[in-house]
């Protein structure tokens, strides 16, 4: 194969370094960048400002924009291993962002791998039941259908012979992430639901997500979903309660569903009509990631 098909180029074996591009490096892809010290890291940018804070990181900054294919071109047969964190446009049904993305980087010689972090949304309400990856999706917000149009994408670019895997996140909180913690709601004094109303709800620490995209990158299979969250089994209001608690603040007004409809906006409400707990047998047995933080009552306490 000539040197400028392999993405490693023409160097002995012993020489080469993996490079690693993630697509929507923020908060979290700095984190899993962190825990990518054996390869070269590059992030893919649309904002020439944040060149500077990405090469402090020990990142490559790539100027592009996934809404404008023609910038992508660059990125066909960059990287042996590429990590999407890019979300979809904020509206629409469908995320023409990730088909840009496919269509730039099928170009060349494909990455070996590349790892996509979707949401846990794309399920719908699921009852407060137990849920597998093995579920068959039931989105019922416009924002989960067009992750579930992400992933189909990639899931098809998989079949050609990529190795696509899938993350199915559940919320993500940190001390250290900007609106990672509970604290600023809770002094807005916005209410939850009322015990017989209240619902699942499902959380991961940044650093341990950061970790589990590091990864999946390696050791995530073909074609497979993998939820990453924690054990923390809580209900929402159970879990702000709790956070008041933590932070010295009032609990929060519970709420009847149907006075939370008139109280709340769509956004928040949307979350607070989905129920579920997440089952995370795959993250444990084969991304073998063992949690810094097991539950929220250790990540979200501040040393």
């Amino acid at each position: 194969m000539p040197s400028n098909q392999n993405p490693l180029g023409a160097l002995p074996a012993r020489f080469r370094r993996e490079r690693v591009l993630v697509v929507g490096c923020g908060d979290v892809g700095l984190r899993a960048a962190r825990e990518l010290r054996h390869a070269r890291v590059l992030a893919l940018t649309s904002s020439a400002a944040r060149r500077v804070p990405l090469r402090s990181a020990g990142i490559t900054p790539l100027v592009g924009n996934l809404d404008d294919a023609s910038t992508l071109r660059r990125l066909a047969g960059l990287a042996t291993r590429v990590l999407h964190l890019a979300p979809p446009p904020s509206e629409g049904e469908g995320d023409p962002r990730t088909w840009a993305l496919v269509c730039a980087l099928r170009r060349r010689q494909a990455p070996r791998a590349l790892v996509y972090g979707s949401t846990t949304g794309v399920y719908g309400d699921c009852g407060g039941a137990w849920v597998s990856e093995a579920r068959p999706v039931a989105p019922r917000t416009a924002r989960a259908r067009r992750r579930v149009d992400a992933e189909c994408a990639l899931r098809a670019w998989g079949c050609a012979g990529v190795r696509v895997s899938i993350l199915r996140i559940p919320g993500i909180y940190a001390p250290d992430r900007e609106g990672g913690t509970p604290e600023a709601r809770l002094r807005r004094g916005t209410p939850v639901l009322a015990a017989q109303d209240d619902v699942y709800t499902n959380h991961i620490h940044a650093d341990d997500l950061g970790r589990a995209c590091a990864l999946a990158l390696w050791r995530g299979r073909a074609q497979r979903t993998c939820h990453v969250s924690d054990a923390s089994d809580m209900k929402m209001g159970d879990y702000f309660d709790w956070a008041a608690d933590l932070y010295g603040l009032p609990r929060p007004r519970r709420i009847a569903r149907a006075q939370a409809q008139s109280e709340l906006p769509p956004m928040l409400l949307s979350f607070m009509e989905e129920s579920r707990r997440l089952e995370t047998r795959r993250m444990r047995s084969e991304l073998r990631l063992v949690l810094r933080y097991p539950t929220v009552r250790q990540g979200l306490v501040v040393p």
